[in-house]
């Protein structure tokens, strides 16, 4: 048993990594992912000292420190022993997956065990690509097949898929040209025809949040999985 034990500490442990964005401003995404993963009986570790995956500086050019953190990051890895890594974060996971780990976006991981959670909504939702997980990673049925499982209806943008919009918070659009990028939000908002958004990326959801009207409710993925 001890021998199962210290290999289970040192080796083959899957993580799970909600990113900076779920992790220091939306603890409760955070906490609902953890929840999800226990009610799919899946095995996973969490570790709240994590550091950031890279992706803002490799995007805004900084090579050099890119490097230094995927490098950081690597043998924090293989200091837990982790060979799987879940997060909820599109950003996250495109970046992961370049580190050539073993990477799954939550939407691939609560697929993979849908006969687990059983249908429980009604009524139509709108669905939101966000860009990482969307044209970057080439995710796009998961997400609409689970909602499909869980009973609603699916109702799409007029720009979906390959075609989505960026939510107008991402690329640094937000700090830089925040009216542009608010708008941006409300154009795509202005075309949900089910007054109902949801998306599984913590920064189109806190984004669209911000700045929907009263009588439009946004939702982030895991909230309509438990």
């Amino acid at each position: 048993m001890l021998k199962k034990i210290l290999k289970k500490l040192h080796f083959g442990n899957t993580l799970y990594y909600p990113g900076c964005l779920t992790h220091f401003v939306l603890p409760k995404i955070e906490s609902n992912y953890k929840k999800i993963l226990k009610e799919l009986k899946i095995d996973f570790i969490f570790l709240p000292e994590f550091n950031c995956c890279g992706s803002p500086v490799k995007h805004a050019g900084y090579k050099k420190d890119f490097g230094q953190l995927k490098e950081k990051n690597l043998l924090f890895f293989k200091k837990y022993g982790i060979t799987r890594i879940i997060t909820n974060c599109p950003a996250c996971y495109r970046v992961l997956s370049d580190y050539g780990l073993n990477a799954e976006h939550i939407t691939q991981t609560v697929w993979k065990n849908i006969k687990k959670l059983k249908a429980k909504h009604k009524g139509k939702i709108t669905y939101h690509d966000p860009c990482h997980l969307g044209r970057h990673s080439n995710v796009y049925e998961e997400p609409r097949n689970i909602l499909k499982h869980l009973g609603f209806t699916v109702v799409e943008l007029p720009n979906g898929k390959e075609r989505s919009f960026c939510c107008g918070g991402g690329a640094g659009l937000k700090s830089n040209y925040p009216a542009m990028s608010d708008d941006i939000a409300k154009r795509i908002l202005s075309q949900v025809s089910t007054k109902k958004l949801i998306t599984p990326c913590p920064l189109c959801y806190k984004h669209f949040k911000e700045n929907a009207p009263k009588d439009f409710e946004v939702l982030e993925f895991g909230e309509v999985l438990i």
